[in-house]
């Protein structure tokens, strides 16, 4: 299952409402558990105990990225690799629209994107002590000879438009993308150049300007010229 946690799984397009509460970590549910079973069957085990997952997956190892193939013809993918363990690792794309897709195990897969789409990938993680890492980055993917980043989970890299870490400014960014859509516009088609000005005001703790129809149109003109 891959979604934030206590929320039903995204759609194959990766959108969806914002989840402003942050994801639970393994310690908090296992603290929340009058009487946790140390062993357990289930239907994968078949008659057998099994520990809990949050022991059982401890040192699992991610399995290595491996590439959508594109045809000879395509231009190189940007691949995203997503892994969802709950309460201990949670990946997941705000939104983004992948051209491909490829699911590598019950916990990990991997998502494609053709250059110039944009995406906002999630990253999430704690472990005994709570959260470690909240991390929001909405990118756009490269083509051949353009200059990117290389970023975490992201092959080969890409261009960073925003990036905030700390749940208190991730959730603010939620709260900015819910914006742009209620009015009526796509986070994946709306300009770059906002994204970066959203990344600046939020670095500093000031509000960013909203985004209009007015923005949109020159937006929309400016690309329309250059391509």
């Amino acid at each position: 299952m891959f979604g934030p946690s206590g929320t039903p799984p995204l759609g194959p397009s990766g959108t969806g409402t914002s989840v402003h509460q942050e994801p639970e970590s393994a310690l908090a549910r296992w603290n929340h558990a009058a009487n946790p079973a140390c062993n357990h069957p289930n239907r994968e085990s078949s008659g057998f105990l099994l520990t809990p997952a949050r022991l059982s997956t401890a040192g699992a190892r991610v399995p290595p990225q491996a590439p959508v193939p594109a045809g000879n013809e395509d231009p190189p993918l940007t691949h995203v690799t997503l892994v969802w363990r709950e309460g201990i690792r949670e990946d997941w794309l705000r939104f983004g629209k992948p051209v491909a897709g490829r699911i590598i195990d019950r916990r990990t897969r991997i998502e494609s994107y053709a250059p110039g789409q944009v995406f906002a990938l999630v990253r999430w993680a704690s472990n005994d002590y709570g959260t470690r890492r909240s991390v929001l980055t909405i990118v756009r993917a490269v083509g051949p000879g353009e200059a990117f980043s290389t970023l975490p989970q992201i092959d080969p890299g890409g261009e960073i438009l925003l990036r905030v870490r700390g749940w208190v400014k991730v959730r603010a960014a939620f709260g900015l993308i819910d914006a742009i859509e209620e009015a009526d516009f796509d986070p994946c088609d709306i300009a770059p150049d906002h994204w970066r000005h959203v990344h600046n005001r939020l670095s500093v703790g000031m509000p960013p300007r909203p985004y209009d129809q007015r923005r949109h149109r020159a937006w929309c003109l400016r690309r329309r010229l250059s391509s």
